[in-house]
């Protein structure tokens, strides 16, 4: 449902306008000014203006570029008030993975612009960002959770690339006690994503699914959260907590963590992978000693588990000029753009050909390499719950919380979780 009109938020919105102009003196008579969204997360923010200036010089169009939050959440909210209140104040979205369900009937249908460029990209993220029938954004880059861990640090110390929770734990208290030892005090084992936004369900999703502890919603509409093997995998976590993760660590999103792990005072990282070419650039001070695996799964029936992200492009319904923000969005998806972000940012092409390309592996080995986690990367519930994914992802993330900063043991909070969910959901209906 949409939120209640802000007047912070839209504030915040105008406050980080800027505008862009181009081809000064020598515009198109159809010449428009179009409006876009880009995340400031890591060099997005960098690359998006980039592209979106080499489009504006190609037409002769202007642009406006504008930077919404960049927590997801309140992104979100600030996108529902616009598109609630048919507000042209931003032609184009960069939209996360989850949102075309939730934000459907207010974009604009693709197809008819993309004349088939869309069968270049993963079927399964067209399938995503299919709206009862309508394309409603086009793949831009694509994301799985991994861990990146300090090559250097795990041949020093003799410690093995953990496979599972356990060995990661080991691991990670050896190296950190050896280190604070050395004279660092400010080294941490692992850091992640634990503050209370969209980015903890998830960490806690890739937890539980590496318990075997289901999906939080099941694809037939059956709440599972609430089960001996995702408490043992909240309950792990929680452990980490002030022994090899930091207290802070409960208010970390993806920067946060990335910032302690590039300064050289982490031992292993979850995060996505645009995190790479950062840690690899001049001047990293961890330049040429990380590497990237998959995430760790849980002894015994756990399995390796990725959650499934990325962000997208739409068109909202209320552009005044749809054919240009169109032409904008395929552009910038197109497959020359996505191999300049794959080589200067480490931003996973949606595009499979380019998993091909020698530049990019080479650049990026782990996108060769873990190819088949980007594949087999589980989606979070937004399909069978559909505008209720939010509240779903909301609770869940409240659970998880609660977990790990001691407010609830894990049983205590996912029996609640359980229970909000049954009444979100209508007992397992959702519709």
């Amino acid at each position: 449902m949409p939120l209640p009109a802000s007047r912070s938020l839209l504030a915040m919105l105008f406050a980080c306008v800027s505008w862009l102009g181009m081809m000064p003196s020598t515009w198109a008579a159809d010449a428009a000014t179009i409006s876009i969204a880009c995340s400031g997360v890591g060099q997005e923010l960098e690359f998006c203006k980039g592209a979106a200036e080499a489009w504006a010089r190609k037409t002769g169009h202007a642009l406006k570029i504008v930077t919404p939050p960049n927590d997801a959440s309140e992104r979100l909210a600030l996108y529902q008030q616009l598109l609630s209140a048919r507000s042209d104040k931003i032609d184009v979205l960069q939209v996360d993975v989850i949102w075309p369900g939730l934000l459907g009937g207010h974009l604009l249908d693709l197809r008819p612009y993309a004349k088939g460029a869309e069968a270049q990209h993963f079927p399964g993220f067209i399938a995503n960002n299919t709206s009862q029938g309508r394309l409603v954004a086009m793949p831009w880059f694509a994301n799985a959770g991994l861990l990146f861990y300090r090559s250097d640090l795990l041949q020093k110390y003799g410690q093995p690339l953990p496979s599972t929770w356990e060995e990661l734990t080991v691991g990670a208290r050896t190296i950190q006690d050896g280190e604070r030892a050395a004279g660092n005090e400010r080294m941490w084992g692992y850091v992640w994503q634990g503050r209370a936004y969209e980015g903890l369900s998830c960490n806690a999703l890739e937890w539980v699914a590496s318990h075997d502890g289901g999906a939080i919603v099941e694809a037939d509409g059956r709440i599972s959260i609430d089960n001996p093997r995702a408490a043992l995998a909240l309950q792990t976590a929680a452990a980490w907590v002030g022994s090899i993760s930091p207290t802070a660590v409960l208010n970390y999103a993806e920067e946060e963590s990335r910032g302690v792990f590039q300064a050289g005072n982490a031992v292993f990282m979850r995060n996505w992978p645009y995190a790479w070419a950062l840690a690899q650039a001049e001047g990293s001070a961890i330049r040429g000693k990380v590497g990237v695996a998959v995430l760790p799964k849980a002894a015994g029936a756990g399995r390796h588990a990725a959650t499934l992200g990325g962000e997208s492009l739409a068109v909202s319904n209320y552009s005044r000029h749809p054919a240009a923000a169109a032409d904008l969005v395929l552009y910038m998806t197109s497959a020359a753009v996505q191999k300049e972000r794959a080589l200067r940012g480490s931003f996973n092409p949606t595009i499979t050909v380019l998993y091909q390309d020698p530049e990019i592996l080479q650049a990026n080995p782990f996108m060769g390499e873990l190819f088949a986690t980007f594949t087999s990367a589980i989606a979070r519930p937004t399909t069978v719950t559909g505008a209720r994914y939010n509240q779903v992802s909301h609770q869940f993330w409240n659970a998880a919380h609660d977990t790990l900063s001691g407010k609830a043991t894990a049983e205590q909070a996912l029996s609640r979780l359980d229970r909000s969910l049954q009444r979100v959901s209508r007992r397992g209906t959702w519709r």
